[in-house]
């Protein structure tokens, strides 16, 4: 993240509401206290700040997404680069297809904090964890913050491999039947089953 581009919300428990960065303000200087509560219509509800810019697209991918906890929007340059080139990101990871269980498809531009690219990045996530907003970032998603920063993380190495591979003469994607086996794998057993003797 540099200065203040990018925006991260989680939803908050019991409630159509959401926790989210506040919009122009720098993330190495900003704290708890300068975080904003946005109710399910985008109204400011508690915190000094306006809130994001980017509340619609948070709020509707929440919408559509009940199982989501958090959302992370960055301007990573391998990821944006692949943005700005209208590519998408390819799965040539066994990561990429357990955590974002997809190619990262590239939604088409419009106006930032515009409900024309809430409804496209609606459309082109779909059910993964990651999706290209075109000409501008990356949007990560997860059941909590730390999946959510982890899909960006995926993602955005992921752009990074895939530059470095094309350089030295190109890659090849994994089969869909494979990453769905990787992903249902990693969604229901990695990590989560605990060794008993």
């Amino acid at each position: 993240v540099r200065g203040t581009w990018g925006n991260v919300s989680a939803r908050l428990p019991g409630a159509s509401r959401m926790l989210i960065t506040p919009s122009g303000r720098d993330y190495q200087t900003m704290n708890p206290d300068d975080l904003v509560v946005v109710d399910g219509q985008g109204n400011r509800v508690e915190g000094r700040w306006k809130p994001s810019t980017e509340s619609p697209l948070h709020l509707a991918i929440y919408q559509h997404r009940p199982e989501l906890g958090a959302i992370v929007h960055t301007h990573s340059p391998f990821a944006t680069a692949f943005a700005v080139a209208g590519r998408f990101i390819p799965v040539i990871t066994e990561e990429m297809a357990q955590v974002v269980g997809g190619p990262v498809k590239n939604a088409p531009y419009a106006t930032c904090g515009s409900d024309e690219l809430a409804v496209a990045v609606v459309k082109h996530l779909g059910s993964r964890q990651a999706v290209l907003l075109a000409n501008h970032g990356l949007v990560g998603v997860g059941r909590d913050l730390k999946e959510a920063l982890l899909s960006c993380i995926i993602a955005e190495k992921t752009a990074h491999i895939a530059t470095i591979a094309k350089m030295l003469g190109g890659y090849s994607e994994l089969d869909p039947d494979e990453v769905k086996g990787l992903r249902d794998n990693y969604i229901n057993h990695y990590a989560r089953e605990e060794v008993r003797e």
